[in-house]
């Protein structure tokens, strides 16, 4: 499961993890595993791996800390400026290609990319936002809560002006008050939150577009195409797909998917997608 560099209690750790807690740790990079535990085992004052899984196995709140920890939450709004202009045109297709448009953010962390689509939605005059529905997922049930309320706190971000600059009034979408910004009703009334696990849930159907941005640089190579797969069999009849732009699609999903803007890393389903 682990590399040769960490020593057998890091493995056993690995092994609790995802036999009793239900975490497929063996998907995830291990030096991105290890600094999640690391910072648990500081916090907690344990004395090493071996030391903190003894801690985890009585501790219930523990157990609810570390898998908050292994989940991943760094987003922001309209990450990639760039990319956005290209979902901004793959939209705008939709809304006239689709009576109503259905989107998912997959690993959506704390909403802020779903609802940078819904103010896209909202802000583009060739889209009918009331006829697009936004379903977002994670793993992590108190980041989704946090997502429902949609507020954030402005020192967590550099300038939302200029991370909302692909709007034409993004002062529209947005309430600032007391140090903290919140996403309006209109925006929050697109966005459907619910739980999911991408490595181990079920696929969804019938999506028009797929957005699953900045997850894969955390997993193993190895365990991309089974999340990559379920994701592929969620998407509707040429659906679209938008992963982050450090990312690649594995060999085998290649043929499946023929590349929108290859640089931006946006994909439409073909007609048959067949993987062995």
């Amino acid at each position: 499961m682990s590399s040769d560099s960490y020593p057998a209690s890091f493995d056993r750790l690995l092994d609790y993890v995802e036999a009793e807690l239900g975490f497929a740790t063996s998907y995830y990079d291990d030096a991105y595993l290890d600094r999640r535990v690391s910072s648990r085992i500081r916090r907690t004052g344990a004395d090493d791996y071996a030391a903190y899984l003894d801690l985890l196995r009585e501790d219930d709140d523990e157990q609810t800390a570390l898998l908050d920890a292994f989940s991943v939450n760094v987003t922001s709004f309209f990450r990639n400026p760039e990319v956005w202009e290209e979902i901004r045109s793959v939209l705008r297709s939709l809304a006239t290609e689709r009576s109503r448009p259905s989107l998912w953010s997959a690993a959506c962390s704390d909403g802020r990319e779903p609802y940078s689509l819904a103010m896209l939605a909202l802000d583009d005059p060739e889209i009918e936002a009331d006829r697009v529905g936004i379903t977002a997922t994670d793993i992590d049930r108190e980041i989704l809560a946090a997502a429902r309320e949609g507020v954030y706190e402005s020192t967590r971000t550099t300038d939302v002006g200029e991370q909302l600059a692909p709007l034409d009034d993004y002062e529209r979408y947005v309430e600032r008050e007391d140090g903290q910004f919140a996403v309006s009703e209109a925006v929050k009334r697109l966005v459907s939150f619910e739980r999911h696990d991408l490595i181990n849930g079920d696929p969804k159907s019938g999506f028009d577009l797929v957005t699953c941005r900045n997850l894969f640089i955390y997993i193993d190579t190895e365990h991309k195409l089974p999340i990559l797969e379920t994701v592929s069999k969620s998407l509707s009849r040429d659906g679209y797909l938008v992963i982050g732009k450090t990312e690649t699609l594995p060999e085998a999903l290649k043929t499946a998917f023929e590349p929108v803007d290859r640089r931006l890393r946006i994909y439409k389903k073909t007609d048959v997608i067949s993987i062995e």
